[in-house]
């Protein structure tokens, strides 16, 4: 199949399903419909797919994929909704204890998913201070000295990347930007 994305209406054929044609584009697939099967979602790179009949998508058309990713930038830019970000195995059901130097006093026991929470909750509020200075109206030169503050409190956290599952969910320091 093609690299190029096929518009609604193009015609295909599936190596089981028989002939269809696409009533739907989405970011990693298309939705097909089949005579005796329905509609059912092909991913786009499915190598079977053989193109009968393409039709060009509009390029002023509202697809499903430009309104999903409009719509992640503006929660992203003005909410404080956070993503799941998965704790590395090895913690769960992990606890951290802290002990204080004078031991006359108590150690303090965190299960240590809430405090991979509150780390996670402070990645994604800076995360929100740099999108709201990069919309402000503040100068080049101001926003270029703030977000150096940012990438430094950035490097400040790296010490906690060893909590998180997965790397692209780690903090990036200056030694990370390129």
């Amino acid at each position: 199949m093609t690299e190029s994305i096929l518009g609604v209406g193009s015609r295909v054929k599936h190596p089981q399903m028989g002939k269809g044609v696409i009533v739907q584009v989405r970011s990693d697939a298309y939705e097909i419909g089949f005579v005796d099967f329905g509609v059912r979602q092909i991913k786009r790179d499915f190598v079977g797919l053989e193109v009968i009949e393409a039709v060009e998508t509009p390029s002023d058309l509202l697809t499903y994929e430009k309104m999903e990713k409009s719509l992640i930038r503006v929660l992203h830019r003005f909410s404080d909704i956070q993503e799941t970000v998965p704790l590395g195995q090895k913690w769960s059901g992990g606890k951290m204890i802290l002990f204080p130097g004078d031991k006359s006093l108590k150690e303090k026991e965190v299960p240590i998913e809430t405090f991979f929470h509150k780390i996670v909750m402070v990645r994604d509020r800076v995360r929100v201070m740099e999108q709201r200075i990069n919309a402000s109206n503040l100068t080049d030169e101001e926003k270029v000295d703030l977000e150096q503050y940012i990438t430094r409190i950035y490097g400040s956290l790296t010490t906690f990347n060893v909590l998180f599952k997965n790397k692209d969910d780690q903090f990036i320091g200056e030694r990370g930007k390129e």
